[in-house]
């Protein structure tokens, strides 16, 4: 139970990766700031995390069963907490999906929204009523850079980050009337589990319905290439869980906070011309035209951050 003086703490998908990790640092903070419930679907799945968290299970950490699918699971576990009081709400819990899209069952998208999109709306629904009263509080989503900017292949998991960020920013404007702040945690690839099982998954993929061209670009081309990404660029869950914590702790959370400086370039790109084409044109020839595609968006990555860094740091403040 939480002490007076501590912020009580709501995290969604516990078991592993990035939600695991920022529960473990909220919960093993020196100042003993927060108190964290985490929680997750089958809390035979804990172990990892109870072995992680140390001491600080049973005191600043405890958990609840939750399943952000279910209506009924979500008002269970809020209701179980003292008074409905929750003062951050991290909404974490998210499935993958990537492939061509003729060779992707119906059932397989609406899942991923049924999680990405609406397991987190459910959640703001539940407790943003008690926030309002209360005048306080904030709701954290995270995200994807793939929220912001399409990837080849991952059609409908970007989608279901584009729904969320867009709900979101609608949301936070009202939200910012009753001292609600929301925000959007936006990681580019992150060496998780998830991932590594996901890749390993889809490539013994059948994808029945999918033409020859198209699996073969998907397997020669994307999937070499996205498995380098994520061992060149790949940030780990702890490293979110710091990017996490800060945003928490800023007297002035921004509403978007990409985790990665190398995918800055890659929203740029996007926003500097107004129809599209720019960036939909750049990423189709590294994928389809270019030979060594990995070796060049790496490199072109790396020096389009440097030079954004580097007018950051000589524009006048």
């Amino acid at each position: 139970m939480a002490t007076e003086g501590q912020k009580v703490v709501l995290i969604t998908g516990c078991s592993s990766g990035i939600g695991l990790a920022i529960a473990v640092m909220l919960a093993r903070d020196e100042m003993k700031r927060y108190y964290v419930i985490g929680t997750m679907r089958d809390l035979k799945r804990k172990d990892k995390l109870v072995e992680a968290a140390g001491g600080a299970y049973g005191k600043t950490l405890s958990l609840l069963t939750l399943d952000v699918c279910s209506d009924e699971s979500v008002k269970q576990c809020v209701d179980s907490i003292r008074d409905r009081h929750i003062d951050i709400l991290i909404n974490n819990a998210g499935v993958g999906l990537v492939g061509p899209v003729e060779g992707l069952s119906m059932d397989e998208m609406m899942k991923v929204f049924e999680t990405n999109f609406f397991g987190a709306v459910r959640m703001i629904k539940e407790v943003m009523p008690d926030m309002k009263r209360r005048r306080s509080g904030h709701i954290i989503v995270i995200s994807s850079a793939m929220g912001l900017q399409g990837v080849v292949f991952n059609d409908v998991y970007s989608a279901s980050k584009f729904a969320i960020e867009g709900f979101c920013e609608s949301l936070a404007i009202q939200l910012l009337k009753f001292n609600i702040i929301v925000s959007m945690i936006e990681p580019g690839p992150v060496h998780t589990e998830f991932e590594m099982k996901m890749f390993a998954d889809v490539s013994k993929k059948e994808y029945a319905g999918t033409d020859p061209e198209t699996l073969h670009h998907f397997r020669t081309c994307y999937l070499p290439s996205a498995m380098n990404i994520f061992q060149s660029l790949g940030q780990t869950p702890e490293h979110i869980a710091k990017c996490t914590k800060k945003v928490m702790e800023s007297p002035r959370p921004p509403f978007r906070n990409l985790t990665n400086p190398l995918y800055t370039p890659i929203v740029a790109l996007k926003y500097a011309d107004e129809t599209g084409n720019l960036s939909v044109h750049t990423f189709y020839h590294l994928l389809y035209n270019f030979g060594g595609v990995m070796h060049i968006s790496l490199s072109i990555l790396k020096c389009l951050s440097c030079g954004c860094l580097r007018r950051r740091a000589i524009s006048p403040t």
